[in-house]
């Protein structure tokens, strides 16, 4: 069964405001897979679960279309309502029941999402719309993650995962599949012809108000809101606070380097 987590329009508004997009190592991870197993396939991009758009985007540059789709009406609502280029559309559709022909897709992505879908029959529709010839290309960043400022990005990377191993506590089964590093997502991937990336390391240009941000846009952190408001209400300024003192700052809105480890699964299906 697939796990609905964002669906609230507020969380679907801190989502596209502070979620960021896939970094240049990612994104030249999938291009390169892309150019050297289907170097024809560029009429139709799928990315699935695409929340607000931050992934969506990247595609338009290669495909004449992109679909972003996600099973929260507030998550395309905020997408819709975000500047775009004109090849992109968005619907709103489970993971698991997508609205495309048999064979009609050239690349069926998905980013930070995967692990929110009932994985057996995602893989089923993968299999399904898949074109011949095509790709898949799933990821998701991971809580391999890192600030970096100065001379002081190792106390400031302690704060943040204090705040985040916090945070963890209150996150979903599925989680466990990040920790995992998407292995079981990659078992059941369908085609012969694929590969696991565990090490892509991205860093990403940020504000201390973007760190928070992230963590406020997380999942865990709505549920920790909803079971304990007080202490969760507390927990981000307080990290806010630790982070400025620490590197000597005032403003919330001073540049830092946002380290992130992702994992990508790329497929391709016999032509």
């Amino acid at each position: 069964m697939a796990a609905q987590m964002f669906e609230g329009t507020q969380h679907a508004a801190v989502y596209l405001k502070y979620r960021f997009a896939p970094g240049k190592e990612l994104k030249d991870t999938i291009l390169t897979y892309l150019q050297e197993k289907a170097p024809s396939c560029t009429q139709l991009a799928v990315d699935v679960g695409c929340g607000s758009g931050q992934g969506t985007a990247f595609l338009a540059e290669r495909f004449a279309k992109v679909v972003g789709t996600d099973i929260s009406q507030a998550q395309i609502q905020e997408a819709r309502a975000a500047p775009s280029p004109p090849n992109i559309s968005y619907l709103v559709c489970p993971a698991e029941e997508l609205p495309f022909e048999d064979a009609s897709v050239d690349l069926l992505a998905s980013f930070t999402a995967a692990h929110w879908f009932d994985i057996g029959k995602f893989m089923n529709e993968a299999k399904r719309v898949l074109r011949p010839g095509g790709c898949v290309a799933i990821s998701t960043y991971t809580t391999d993650m890192s600030l970096h400022y100065g001379d002081c990005s190792e106390k400031l990377t302690q704060i943040f995962r204090e705040a985040w191993d916090q945070l963890l506590k209150y996150s979903h089964g599925r989680v466990k599949h990040v920790l995992e590093d998407y292995k079981e997502i990659f078992e059941a991937l369908p085609f012969p012809d694929k590969k696991r990336i565990t090490n892509i390391y991205d860093k990403i240009p940020m504000t201390v108000a973007g760190v928070v941000g992230y963590l406020e846009s997380a999942s865990p952190y709505q549920v920790f809101m909803k079971s304990d408001p007080e202490a969760a209400k507390t927990l981000l300024p307080r990290m806010e606070k630790r982070l400025l003192e620490t590197m000597g700052a005032a403003s919330r809105d001073t540049p830092l380097e946002f380290w992130v480890r992702h994992v990508c699964i790329l497929g391709h299906k016999e032509a």
